[in-house]
């Protein structure tokens, strides 16, 4: 019997759709968009569609699996949580709980994913990562300027007189805002996009301005500095709403406009007209998740931060400096959810050196990794000091669906189940700002099982079972308590599966910031409370020929690692086909110099390590431009994080994954 169910999407993306899966026999058979979401309107990308495939695929894990003698073998999921549940007891009893690494990441947005932090408090605390390969150093930023990362409710756009794309293919990653964003030109808004790629969504702008890659934050500074010499400054939110502009004014009398633009190789008079555009309110700003991959990342967030704030587009229909939208996320019960003071011992990791923390750990020295909802094999930078880390752990437990990168190092493998096998609601805090239900559709195959049943029966085995003796409802109106009074209800949500949350869809408009001053902050206190002076810089990328000449002339071309297509990270892969090939995207004039032309095989090198792959030709990037899509598993050639720095961001909650010199040249087969 055929059968049409509402479900959502479970992916870490913007969008965060709605669904309708086609069930027949037991099995889902197609998954397409839901018209009736008020959001993404019965459109979906790619990898939403691709859910089908990897719910059905043949590669699926289905059995536990335990290396022996280097091998994977398939044993009873009794076997599986019985003796890893004796190596939690021993290595609790002997030398602590934070001998226990958990790595987590968000390859799945459910709710109930959050569970595993309640597993590990509960078992007395563990090692966690902080921080984010993704956004982190954007975050936090804005929590210095703003107090918190807060964006416009979707339908604000059409409030916009101009729209400012910054370091953003919303065509790719985004694609219910594109939409959006066609709607605010149809009815007059100006569109700019700044980038070093000439993308789908620059195909659509008034006016496209490439920039180098790293320097949005000077740039920003330059249209600052532009504003003020014309007069064209919000002076009634400075002098009322904001904290610092004082120190603002010192720095951007540091420096020229013209060495602004040597530096960010925009002209001055391109730079002139921005001035012009961000003063004609309301004037919207879309950052991307990109920007703040660098050493400068988290202040160059801060100066485009700055730029909204003195044009006066802070708390004004149309306008905003949108990034992220943590309000969403901070609707539901978090900590009654994960139970944090449970935990009786903590110690944390930094995401992007996980691997060198693991591998000096003492006091005591890590034990034993449980992985969840990553695959940092993968996506973790440096990946050869990644997998030499992992594989000098005694224990590595991975949770997975498929045999990943990270897979293949770990010890025992407990298939899960997809998301149309499990209850759950989803929601995104980078758009918009609504919940999505999603009911269990199909029965998963093989022994494959939820996370939490896993918890729940590795928990029995500890000793703290009735902290994980709820039903899957009592879970999820356990997250949904705060928002009784605003209506939503676990049976209302199930009814009508999208709700919208009560939330402020213009930001900031009563000019009260969650700052310590209660201010918007050019000069962050919360900055001085963390040990930093809190003043705004001109920082550049480590990688530059402005920070590191010696390096930049080894290693002349910049790296990017933008998001995939048709995967999300690392997940679709293995999907695809096995003919894939790792693309190496370059400017016109890296081919010109090198002679290389569409389709010639290169090696991509620096001192960290080097990917090989095929040229494409890019015919609009920033020139010395170069780049490989990230995700890409090593069995095609990648990662390419191979190539990429542990070092932290400027603010140490952000990865340095852009900040990456290399070399190219052509290469002959073996």
């Amino acid at each position: 019997m055929v059968e049409i169910r509402k479900a959502a999407c479970p992916l870490n993306c913007w969008d965060s759709c709605g669904f309708q899966v086609t069930i027949d026999d037991g099995k889902v058979v197609k998954v397409e968009g839901d018209p009736a979401h008020p959001i993404t309107r019965g459109k979906i990308c790619g990898r939403g569609r691709m859910l089908e495939k990897r719910t059905n695929d043949s590669q699926r894990l289905l059995s536990p699996l335990k290396k022996i003698n280097g091998e994977f073998v398939e044993i009873s999921w009794e076997q599986a949580l019985d003796e890893i549940a004796a190596k939690f007891l021993e290595i609790k009893q002997t030398v602590g709980t934070t001998a226990v690494l958990h790595s987590h990441d968000y390859a799945n947005n459910g709710i109930l994913k959050n569970l595993d932090q309640r597993f590990f408090n509960c078992y007395g605390g563990v090692t966690q990562v902080y921080g984010s390969l993704c956004w982190g150093a954007g975050i936090e930023a804005q929590k210095w300027d703003f107090g918190n990362a807060y964006s416009h409710g979707p339908d604000d756009i059409v409030n916009s007189k101009n729209i400012i794309i910054w370091g953003r293919n919303i065509a790719r990653t985004n694609m219910h805002l594109y939409e959006r964003l066609l709607e605010a030109k149809k009815q007059g808004a100006k569109l700019y996009v700044i980038d070093p790629l000439f993308n789908a969504t620059a195909k659509q702008a008034d006016e496209f301005i490439t920039v180098k890659p790293g320097m949005d934050g000077i740039l920003a500074a330059g249209i600052m500095k532009e504003i003020l010499r014309l007069g064209l400054e919000d002076r009634d939110f400075i002098d009322q709403a904001t904290h610092g502009f004082e120190d603002l004014l010192v720095l951007l009398g540091s420096i020229t406009l013209e060495k602004i633009s040597e530096m960010t190789e925009v002209a001055t008079e391109v730079i002139t007209q921005l001035a012009h555009v961000y003063s004609d309110r309301p004037t919207a700003t879309f950052m991307g998740l990109g920007m703040q991959r660098y050493e400068n990342g988290g202040n160059t967030i801060r100066l485009i931060d700055a730029l909204a704030a003195i044009s006066g587009n802070i708390g004004i229909p149309g306008g905003g400096a949108n990034y992220a939208n943590l309000q969403v996320g901070q609707s539901f019960a978090f900590d009654e959810l994960t139970l944090p003071y449970r935990k009786q011992e903590s110690r944390q990791f930094s995401i992007m050196k996980q691997a060198e923390e693991i591998l000096k750990a003492a006091d005591p020295a890590i034990e034993m990794i449980v992985v969840t909802c990553g695959n940092p094999l993968t996506q973790v930078p440096d990946s050869r000091i990644v997998e030499q880390a992992f594989s000098s752990v005694p224990t590595v437990v991975v949770l997975e669906q498929f045999m990943t990168d990270t897979a293949l190092v770990a010890d025992y493998i407990l298939p899960t189940t997809t998301a149309f096998e499990e209850k759950d609601f989803y929601y995104s805090s980078m758009y918009h700002h609504y919940v999505n239900y999603g009911p269990k559709l199909v029965s998963a195959p093989g022994e494959a099982k939820a996370d939490l049943w896993i918890w729940t029966q590795l928990a029995a085995r500890l000793g703290f079972g009735e902290d994980f003796a709820f039903t899957r409802d009592e879970w999820l109106r356990m997250t949904l308590k705060p928002l009784e009074d605003s209506g939503i209800t676990l049976e209302k949500l199930k009814e009508q599966h999208t709700m919208e949350l009560p939330v402020e869809k213009v930001p900031w408009h009563k000019r009260k910031f969650q700052t310590p001053s209660g201010k918007f902050e050019f000069t962050s206190r919360k900055g001085q409370q963390k040990g930093n002076d809190g003043l705004l810089t001109l920082a550049v990328p480590d990688e530059s020929k402005w920070n590191n000449p010696l390096r930049a002339k080894d290693f002349p071309y910049q790296l990017l690692t933008i998001h995939p297509m048709r995967s999300n990270h690392s997940q679709n892969y293995h999907l695809l086909g096995d003919n894939l090939k790792l693309k190496v995207e370059i400017a016109v004039n890296i081919a010109e110099d090198k002679g290389l032309v569409n389709g010639d095989f290169v090696r991509v090198w620096n001192d960290r390590g080097e990917v090989k792959g095929y040229i494409s030709v890019l015919v609009r990037a920033h020139p010395n431009t170069i780049n490989i899509d990230e995700g890409i598993w090593k069995r095609f050639g990648g990662s390419v994080n191979q190539l990429t720095s542990s070092r932290e961001s400027d603010n140490g909650m952000g990865s340095t994954l852009y900040d990456c010199l290399v070399n190219l040249e052509k290469w002959e087969f073996n």
